[in-house]
């Protein structure tokens, strides 16, 4: 198998790449509870990205064989909003289409974690959406566990 490499960076670094594969990969943070026109979750994304760059962050960049193939988004300042405890925030996660499924999304994960703890840090959180079932089960393998649950009904 080829070797993964985890490196850390800043947003300002790898930009065009976060932007690029956050761009094709967004439309897997949409339920398919909510109508989501791709331009509308196109500007939200956006969004994410200029509050990230404001924010303490740590971006990790998987690479296979000298090949970016995803790349995670790790808040180090940005406590829990109703208990204020400090946490590492997972903003955002994205794997190349043709490197999922392969351990990216782990080493990812598992390299963000030691950071945190690296940091300090007491808590790891992140969202994800219920219909999103490959990363919901990555969460789960790794033991997180549902704390709150955002409820939705079309009116």
């Amino acid at each position: 198998m080829n070797d993964l490499a985890i490196r850390a960076t800043t947003f300002a670094h790898e930009r065009a790449f976060i932007q690029d594969l956050g761009v094709r990969t967004m439309m897997t943070s949409v339920s398919s509870v909510r109508f989501a026109p791709e331009a509308m979750v196109t500007v939200g994304f956006e969004r994410l990205l200029e509050f990230v760059d404001r924010q303490p962050h740590v971006v990790l960049i998987a690479e296979r064989d000298g090949a970016r193939a995803g790349f995670l988004i790790l808040l180090d300042m940005l406590p829990d909003e109703v208990t204020m405890s400090p946490q590492g925030f997972i903003a955002y996660m994205a794997v190349e289409p043709g490197e999922q499924r392969s351990g990216v999304a782990r080493a990812l994960l598992e390299k963000a974690e030691d950071e945190a703890r690296r940091r300090n840090l007491p808590y790891m959180a992140l969202m994800v959406t219920e219909d999103n079932t490959a990363a919901r089960a990555l969460y789960e393998s790794a033991g997180y566990a549902t704390e709150r649950r955002l409820l939705c009904k079309e009116l």
